[in-house]
């Protein structure tokens, strides 16, 4: 151990109760930091997951025509002119009547895992109850026969299922899966059939509840009914048109530029899902920066509490630095001696930090907190992750140091003839 470490201890242990509030609001600051940054950090990612496992990652849908407009080059010859697009007078032609042949474009992008072509529109739906009003949902086609499940390999709604037979909905006719609020409005268990009428034309057919699904989402478990693509195609009489295209990535956080890419090879628009869901991506945002600011209190108690000890000590200990410095300790020496005691107090409200923001953590992801709306989750969710330590420590390091700087620049000035002669500042 160096003599300048050595003479640290010895200092802070001459201060121990000013260094303990110092610790103490250390290792708060770095144990709340861990746990909001956590807590906000799992319910975004429940967020994005429940997202990710509903829409999926990119939505292809309305194709793309733009308008061109010719423009002459120098000099008088017409066959010179060129043209060019223009983004203003861009038109979006709903639905795409080829699905098979966008999907075989598709499977050319290397960040591809899956896709699914689906059809959807509006509906009425009624139970067969006597005197059962409609409601209003939306049909979704989705390709399951022949044994393909296209759409369950982009989307979680196979292990959504809480009541009924998925199997039923595979191999059986005219069955459908419906969400579980709108199965409660319409007091529909598995087993019973609704009538199904299209809003735009008129058309109707009768159809059996297969089994109720929940996402969590109530928008999703409200409107959506899930039935087979051929059997959406004949009620729909669009026996090759698809609604949109859904697709799943290797990399989610690549969507973006993915969704651009294929934006401009296929010729239809390309919704990623940050886009898609930007509000409420940015709300998760925000709460995480608000909570870090709030429990950064904690260590700025920790950095003034740091300092004033510090200031203490300096003006405790001047005789005691005068004969260092007459011993041959150099400014810098004195100096280091009191960024060490500041560093010994960081390193250890650290690491007690790190185990009070894990132990809190876990027992966080243990207490019940049923919620439905935008996901579903039964208990506290936590996302586990370093950075969440590493940025605790660094917000530690650097406000507690920068208020341990001043007071060691104080010390190291001060000279030993100053403090015999009492005009030591």
């Amino acid at each position: 151990m160096s003599p300048n470490l050595k003479i640290a201890f010895r200092f802070l242990v001459a201060k121990r109760r000013a260094m303990l509030l110092s610790l103490t609001c250390t290792v708060l600051g770095v144990g709340f930091f861990v746990v909001t940054q956590a807590t906000t950090s799992g319910f975004q990612d429940l967020f994005i997951k429940t997202l990710l496992g509903t829409d999926g990652a990119i939505r292809i849908q309305d194709e793309i025509q733009d308008t061109l407009r010719s423009m002459a080059a120098s000099g008088n010859d017409p066959m010179s002119d060129f043209q060019i697009e223009e983004k203003e007078g861009r038109k979006y032609i709903e639905g795409i009547p080829q699905p098979a042949q966008l999907m075989e474009s598709l499977r050319h992008f290397a960040n591809v895992s899956g896709m699914a072509e689906v059809l959807h529109e509006d509906v009425f739906i009624q139970s067969s109850f006597s005197g059962a009003k409609r409601d209003t949902a939306q049909i979704y086609g989705i390709n399951v026969d022949n044994g393909l499940d296209d759409f369950f390999k982009v989307s979680n709604l196979s292990t959504q299922i809480i009541q009924g037979d998925l199997d039923a909905f595979r191999n059986q006719p005219d069955r459908i899966l419906i969400g579980s609020v709108l199965a409660r409005r319409l007091q529909l268990a598995p087993k019973d059939s609704v009538l199904i009428q299209v809003a735009s034309s008129g058309d109707q057919r009768r159809y059996q509840v297969a089994a109720i699904y929940e996402t969590g989402v109530d928008d999703v478990d409200r409107a959506r009914v899930f039935m087979k693509l051929s059997d959406a195609r004949s009620l729909l009489h669009k026996p090759t048109d698809a609604s949109y295209i859904q697709v799943n990535l290797l990399d989610k956080d690549r969507a973006p530029q993915d969704a651009a890419q294929m934006q401009r090879a296929l010729k239809h628009s390309a919704a990623p899902w940050q886009q898609r869901e930007s509000v409420w991506l940015t709300v998760f945002q925000a709460l995480r920066v608000s909570s870090a600011i709030t429990v950064s209190i904690f260590t700025l108690i920790a950095g003034i509490a740091m300092g004033s000890t510090l200031f203490m000590i300096v003006m405790e200990k001047t005789k005691e630095i005068a004969i260092l410095r007459s011993m041959g300790y150099t400014p810098r020496d004195i100096s280091s001696i009191f960024i060490w005691q500041a560093a010994i107090v960081l390193l250890i409200g650290c690491v007690l930090g790190w185990i009070v923001g894990s132990g809190v953590t876990f027992g966080i992801s243990k207490v019940p907190l049923p919620i439905r709306g935008i996901f579903k989750t039964d208990y506290f969710v936590v996302t586990w992750s370093i950075w969440h330590y590493i940025e605790a420590t660094v917000t530690a390091v650097v406000v507690v140091m920068i208020a341990s700087l001043v007071p060691a620049r104080r010390a190291a000035r001060l000279q030993p003839g100053d403090v015999i002669r009492g005009t030591a500042q």
